[in-house]
């Protein structure tokens, strides 16, 4: 497979979530794994704090990276992370995690 595209979501946690954080992605279902188009992945935790998580995808075409996202696996793969959040929203607080997913062409080896 040849990567061509890459998605990197920064995610910003509350310090007192970083562990829960690192715990779901420890036992991820991984059904990112299966997905049509997709090559790799890489989760990288922050030297410093204060800084983002970053998970770097990468793909064959951007059309599989979306077909990912809009997929039923994809729902399943993040639930738990998805009920944190809303069980935060429901308390009135802060949601304990904040994503922003950016994507790239890559033009170089």
């Amino acid at each position: 497979m040849h990567k061509n595209f890459v998605a990197v979501n920064y995610i910003s946690c509350k310090p007192e979530y970083r562990d829960r954080f690192e715990e779901l992605f420890g036992s991820r279902a991984k059904a990112i794994d299966l997905m049509p188009g997709f090559v790799d992945m890489h989760v990288l935790k922050p030297s410093k704090e204060g800084q983002d998580y970053l998970i770097v995808s990468y793909w064959e075409n951007e059309e599989a990276f979306k077909g990912w996202t809009k997929s039923e696996a994809f729902l399943e793969g993040h639930k738990r992370g998805f009920a944190d959040i809303a069980q935060a929203k429901a308390e009135g607080k802060e949601p304990p995690m904040s994503s922003d997913f950016k994507t790239y062409k890559i033009i170089a080896n």
